[in-house]
């Protein structure tokens, strides 16, 4: 299969590396408008050969956009416009929305697939790109309606190729999820880390008290702006709502915290203990899934 990558990062980057390595890409090809990115991307062997424009998707059998969302919703439709009757688009963004209202009405919209592999480090750029960052995660897509049956069995071989678990939403309702579990934690960590910056002037006092508590929460504070800017944007209306409610509850623990009301404080923390039990879930089922294949993998060997 000839596969065309636009967006040579860390996420673009690593399904190449994967699609590569499964036998799914015959040849690849890399479009970014980073210069530093693609010559990247080429010296690593992610891609085979670099390509200017989005005109020479033509000839691609699969094309995956993997660029900031502000951008995508501007791309997709001039990428539409110059595929192959045959060629299927697929997408990797983190908002779902605005990008199908891009091209609700686009004749060759039956060959895109709306699609978010949720996955990711702190880390960008095409060398931060690694085989197996998809593994075991989840991939939302959506608007599965309107997109052929062609067009989704292409979707699904990717997807199979990565090891991710598909599911299915709309639009709208992938946005309100998203803004809760996945954009307000990048807020919470970005501004955590302004605070403490803000509070602790002499550097040497970070390092010296920060544990791994303080490390882990606050490590998405290394990821991309420019990648989290756009997304931010693109899904306010969620991630205002999101943030409402933080807020809320952020006030209500302040005001029992200067009641000194030790015993609500401890009913607040134990109520956020449950997510104790969803994430032991995904844990489990992670679990699951992997001795599952590894036993598919003894068995076919013996």
């Amino acid at each position: 299969m000839k596969v065309t990558i636009i967006g040579l990062g860390l996420i673009g980057g690593s399904i190449a590396i994967d699609l590569r390595k499964k036998g799914i890409a015959t040849s690849l090809a890399g479009i970014d408008a980073n210069g530093t990115h693609a010559s990247t991307a080429l010296k690593f062997g992610l891609v085979d050969s670099l390509e200017e424009s989005t005109e020479s998707v033509k000839e691609a059998d699969l094309v995956i956009m993997a660029v900031p969302v502000h951008a995508l919703a501007k791309i997709l439709p001039h990428v539409l416009d110059a595929i192959g009757d045959k060629t299927i688009v697929l997408d990797a963004g983190s908002t779902k929305s605005a990008i199908c209202k891009a091209v609700v009405n686009h004749p060759k919209r039956k060959q895109f697939v709306a699609a978010h592999p949720i996955a990711g480090t702190e880390n960008s750029g095409p060398e931060a790109a690694f085989s197996g960052l998809f593994k075991g995660k989840t991939t939302i897509i959506c608007e599965k309606q309107k997109s052929s049956v062609s067009a989704l069995e292409t979707a699904s071989l990717v997807f199979e190729a990565l090891e991710m678990n598909v599911i299915y939403m709309e639009p709208e309702e992938h946005d309100k999820h998203v803004a809760y579990v996945s954009h307000l934690s990048h807020v919470t960590s970005f501004l955590l880390g302004q605070t403490v910056l803000d509070i602790e002037k002499d550097e040497k006092n970070i390092a010296m008290l920060a544990g791994s508590g303080f490390a882990s929460t606050v490590r998405l504070a290394k990821s991309s702006p420019d990648m989290w800017a756009p997304i931010f944007e693109q899904n306010m209306e969620y991630l205002s709502q999101a943030l409402q409610e933080y807020i809320i509850h952020l006030q209500r623990f302040q005001y029992h915290l200067m009641k000194r009301d030790t015993q609500e404080l401890h009913r607040t923390m134990t109520e956020a203990n449950q997510i104790r039990r969803i994430l032991n879930g995904i844990e489990v089922k992670n679990n699951v899934v992997s001795q599952a294949e590894n036993k598919s993998k003894v068995e076919l060997a013996n």
